[in-house]
């Protein structure tokens, strides 16, 4: 596990008093105009202007509240609820979440960018206590001024993008790099590559460590083996039977992920090929498969537990510079043969 530190800029959120002294108007101004209430329209001027300047943001579940206590409510934003990987994290977190007295709130963002950051902007004018967020998107700017005023953030797997926050990550080069490794050392030189998204650190760091194992073992990669921005795992079906259907076909396959590798293996089934397999994550039933295959593997449950512990310690005052702790894969066999 590592960790490293980078240097946040705190500042506590803005209240209606700071809204009132900057537009120069009463407190029960201020208060008229959030909760819409009849003021005059220089005045509704002044204080949506102090508002925008400020970045205050109306508390819409708890506006009863007039001290500082906490709303004893975290946000966990995930890619995929049905996927087990995610529904684990979602387990976890609210296990922890109840062990400290607060209610997890759970959204999917589907993958999509866009419904990311309008679901993450809604957490924020809810005033969650903090945020856990397995980001989609490819930046979260947006966040920095609500970091800047307070609001704890913990990215999970992949890491922030325009945003200094703290990450919980995997160590996806080094484990594509061990599992790529083993292909080599049984004697395969050609390998076949079936990633995600080039777009996506994740994958931009699996191809990296595959690439490295390649070097390390002097084979000069083959281009034409390598198929990227593959998703569902009938896409990577067909990448397998394109790269099978070569003239030189590849003996092995690196799959960068779960859904790849269920792609690949069914393929591989249909097929009757006994290439050899590696791929990123570990999945239900694959100690179940027909065929020998490895998996890199990890602790979901640790990624969780870490990132929502590290939320916590945000949450009680923790104030240190945000940190990306990596934790480590492990290379397993599965498959009854």
């Amino acid at each position: 596990m590592t960790q490293t530190p980078t240097r946040p800029t705190v500042r506590r959120r803005p209240t209606m008093v700071d809204v009132a002294r900057r537009a120069d108007v009463s407190l029960k101004t201020v208060s008229r105009v959030v909760n819409d209430e009849p003021v005059g329209q220089e005045l509704v001027g002044r204080v949506l202007a102090a508002i925008a300047e400020l970045g205050f943001r109306r508390n819409d579940i708890a506006r009863n509240l007039r001290s500082r206590q906490l709303n004893a409510t975290v946000g966990l934003l995930i890619e995929e609820i049905a996927n087990p990987f995610y529904a684990t994290i979602a387990s976890v977190a609210a296990e922890i979440a109840a062990a400290h007295g607060t209610m997890l709130i759970t959204a999917s963002s589907e993958e999509d960018p866009e419904r990311e950051r309008a679901l993450l902007q809604d957490f924020t004018q809810r005033r969650v206590d903090g945020l856990l967020v397995v980001p989609a998107g490819l930046d979260h700017s947006f966040l920095r001024r609500e970091v800047e005023l307070g609001m704890p953030v913990v990215f999970l797997d992949r890491p922030p993008q325009g945003l200094q926050a703290d990450a919980v990550l995997l160590d996806n080069r080094g484990g594509s790099h061990a599992g790529v490794s083993a292909l080599l050392d049984e004697g395969h030189r050609r390998v076949g590559l079936l990633l995600g998204a080039p777009s996506v650190p994740t994958m931009r760091e699996r191809l990296a460590g595959a690439r490295a194992a390649l070097d390390a073992a002097g084979v000069e990669p083959d281009e034409s083996l390598i198929r990227e921005r593959l998703i569902a795992p009938e896409e990577a079906g067909r990448a397998v039977a394109a790269l099978l259907d070569l003239p030189e076909p590849p003996t092995a396959f690196f799959c960068a992920n779960n859904r790849l590798t269920v792609g690949a293996l069914q393929e591989l089934h249909r097929r009757g090929s006994d290439a050899a397999l590696v791929g990123f994550d570990d999945f239900e039933l694959a100690h179940l498969m027909p065929r020998p295959l490895t998996v890199v593997a990890y602790d979901t449950r640790e990624l969780a537990r870490v990132a929502t512990e590290r939320l916590f310690q945000r949450v009680a005052g923790d104030d240190t510079p945000p940190s990306t702790t990596v934790l480590p894969t492990r290379l397993l066999k599965r498959g009854l043969a």
